[in-house]
């Protein structure tokens, strides 16, 4: 079976999809990994290395997706690329299904097997998979990273023979997978925490890495079958609001985190909040691809309002390459690895496996994953 790892196509993806190590671990399986020259440029991995792990070298990207039977990449696919892949193709990648209705019926129209990353089920046997928990990790540590350096003051305490400089005092909103390393980092910088998750199950783990959590009582919350917070009514936000923007006051970096996965992320910090907010203060909005928590985020910008800094910039993990490239890599073989046959050396697309299932959204010229025809109408 034929493996193909095309090179991102987006100047700004810093990250590669299969890293050597991983491309000689599906050789051993017995696949075919066919790699695009330049493939690991972003990060300093010359394609000898590929060869190395037992991967062809390709120089024509369309005769390769024409002639290869699974495509692996990171991005959402561009209709260019998507009109060279063969009938029964299998493309494992991002799919963001629910803002590429386009991209879903032209995969259907061609009768190609799409596999959207992010659709992957939250279950324990899935997590080696889990690409948006490995990359949300990073985007939490980033995110701190950013703030502290915009900051006019330092994290931790000091206590000196000219006086005692209070710690920053770090607000983190949303304790997933980016908020709870967003509090790790923070307190090992040696800020003061503060935490809010709506999810109860989440206080212990606040107290588990050292920061204070929020108590806010919202009546009944709770989180979806796949793991991520329900949606809050409006009377639910507006108090939550309330409480927020008195702790906002008081901090000097707000991390918000919350994404409604297919949905627009909740409107969590508004104008007023950031108004009452000290003069030298900043905000990273870790949502804002979805909309933003921030009302007055800005996609791919940093923007002020009245001393505040408010930083919208977009997929974090990317600043941190290495790291990201590896843990996505990791998961991509993983995938791979789960499904692969070893009797008949090829990934088994096995439509009665839970993970495929939640996953599959095209499929012989269908869409069908439920969820997503349903959205697209």
């Amino acid at each position: 079976m034929k493996l193909f790892v095309p090179k991102e196509m987006d100047s700004a993806e810093t990250r590669v999809p299969l890293l050597p190590t991983d491309v000689g671990k599906l050789v051993k399986l017995g696949a075919e990994v066919e790699a695009e020259a330049g493939i690991g440029e972003s990060i300093n991995i010359p394609d000898h290395a590929y060869e190395s792990a037992g991967a062809q070298i390709s120089n024509d990207r369309g005769v390769s997706l024409s002639g290869t039977d699974i495509v692996l990449r990171i991005s959402v696919p561009a209709g260019g690329d998507i009109r060279k892949l063969g009938q029964g193709c299998v493309h494992i990648s991002y799919m963001d299904p629910f803002n590429s209705f386009e991209v879903v019926k032209e995969f259907a129209a061609r009768k190609v097997s799409g596999i959207s990353l992010e659709m992957i089920p939250r279950t324990t046997i899935a997590q080696k998979m889990d690409v948006l928990s490995s990359q949300a990790n990073l985007a939490g540590y980033i995110a701190v990273v950013l703030a502290a350096r915009r900051q006019q003051k330092i994290f931790p305490m000091m206590m000196t023979p000219a006086g005692t400089i209070p710690p920053a005092r770090v607000f983190v909103i949303g304790a997933g997978v980016a908020g709870l390393q967003a509090i790790a980092t923070a307190k090992r910088l040696g800020a003061r925490v503060d935490a809010f998750d709506v999810r109860p199950e989440a206080q212990e783990q606040i107290l588990s890495l050292g920061a204070k959590p929020l108590n806010i009582d919202l009546g009944e919350t709770g989180k979806t079958k796949d793991g991520y917070a329900k949606q809050l009514t409006n009377e639910q936000l507006d108090k939550q609001r309330d409480a927020m923007a008195k702790q906002c006051a008081q901090s000097d970096v707000v991390i918000t985190t919350a994404k409604v996965f297919g949905r627009k992320a909740p409107l969590i910090v508004t104008n007023k909040m950031l108004d009452g907010m000290k003069p030298g203060s900043v905000v990273v909005d870790l949502a804002v691809e979805t909309g933003g928590n921030v009302e007055a985020s800005e996609l791919a910008k940093e923007v002020e309002r009245k001393g505040v800094t408010i930083v919208g910039w977009p997929e974090l993990e990317r600043r941190a390459a290495v790291p990201a490239s590896q843990m996505f890599s990791s998961n991509l073989y993983n995938f791979m690895e789960h499904f692969w046959d070893e009797e008949t050396k090829s990934f088994k697309l096995d439509r009665n496996d839970e993970i495929i299932q939640g996953c599959l959204v095209t499929h012989d010229g269908e869409i069908v994953n439920q969820v997503v025809k349903a959205a697209i109408g």
